[in-house]
């Protein structure tokens, strides 16, 4: 069997031999195709991911892939052999948020893959079955790994409730940002604006549905009827909020550093402007990305750059926050690669 990724505390990781963990009632064991690295991945590595949202030593991996090995006791045998990715966050299923189906703010507290529960960069991982979502027998794994960034952004473009003829607009080209694009496209837009800090995104925002594309120096217009913004940054909060007309919606998936200056709120106020956040993928939105994925409308593959062993860790942590315009979507693969 061969070695999972385990970080044992900030700065300091090994490959360790993995053996498989049985399933327990109601869980299922996937054999891992793929796992993505994003930036809260580095967090983890670096130490800087807020306190309470990570358990040393912690094996990451919340963007994967597989299928499904065997199951455990009052899990669905019709699951073994399925091709699957899997929601992250462990909720209790009972508290009122979950009811609601807001499972992400489950009030019994933080639990998710990859951050205080091991995650996905080893050759199995071991979960709840119901938090699995089954892909058609001939999805493409690899491009599937994406789909847990996808499902956030999903969740953004539900609250957006972008309508057939509306102006639309993303602010952000990274991921995320061609997630959204994707997602909006499929709303039918009178017009879809990219805006974004490189103007080497344009090819493939205009190849993902943008009508136009800018860099956030340019001037820019402000009678858009939604906007989602994906870069994490108070400044592109801003940016995205002064694109809407009076009335617009916007929705905010970023998280900027602590203490950032936001939002004017005389502005929101004068302006009725609906705002709307994100943090993490509920159910629904997991549900929405797969029905997307499955009816060819969302294509996440030409958002892969590079894709590397398990071992080499350091290497994908290290193109992640690179900078390099040339990195994309980093995947590593728990055996030989496909």
């Amino acid at each position: 069997m061969s070695g999972a990724v385990l970080v044992e505390a900030p700065g300091v990781h090994r490959l360790v031999p993995h053996e498989p963990r049985e399933p327990g009632p109601g869980e299922a064991l996937v054999r891992v195709h793929a796992a993505g690295i994003c930036g809260s991945d580095r967090e983890v590595y670096q130490g800087n991911r807020p306190e309470g949202y990570v358990r040393y030593p912690l094996t990451p991996g919340h963007e994967w892939s597989g299928t499904v090995e065997r199951v455990g006791t009052g899990a669905p045998a019709s699951l073994v052999g399925r091709k699957v990715v899997g929601e992250g966050f462990r909720n209790c299923q009972v508290c009122d948020r979950c009811h609601a189906g807001e499972t992400t703010l489950c009030t019994a507290g933080y639990e998710e893959t990859g951050f205080t529960r091991p995650g996905a960069m080893a050759p199995t991982l071991t979960l709840p079955a119901r938090l699995l979502h089954t892909l058609p027998e001939d999805a493409d794994l690899t491009a599937a790994a994406l789909l847990e960034p996808a499902a956030c952004i999903a969740a953004a473009a539900l609250k957006a409730n972008a309508r057939p003829g509306e102006r639309v607009a993303v602010v952000g080209t990274g991921t995320l940002g061609m997630f959204a694009v994707q997602f909006l496209r499929a709303a039918s837009p009178a017009e879809l604006l990219v805006v974004g800090t490189r103007g080497d995104r344009e090819a493939l925002s205009r190849q993902f549905g943008a009508t136009d594309f800018r860099t956030k120096d340019r001037p820019l217009p402000d009678d858009f009827d939604v906007v989602i913004e994906t870069a994490g940054s108070a400044d592109a909060a801003r940016t995205a909020a002064a694109l809407l007309r009076r009335g617009g919606r916007l929705v905010l998936t970023g998280i900027p550093a602590p203490g950032a200056d936001g939002l004017d709120p005389t502005d929101l106020v004068v302006r009725q402007l609906e705002v709307h956040t994100v943090f993490g993928a509920p159910p629904d939105a997991w549900a929405h990305t797969v029905r997307v994925f499955a009816a060819g409308l969302l294509d996440p593959r030409p958002l892969v750059t590079h894709e590397l062993p398990l071992a080499e860790f350091s290497r994908a942590i290290e193109l992640v926050g690179s900078g390099d315009p040339k990195v994309g979507k980093v995947l590593l693969h728990p055996d030989a690669l496909p």
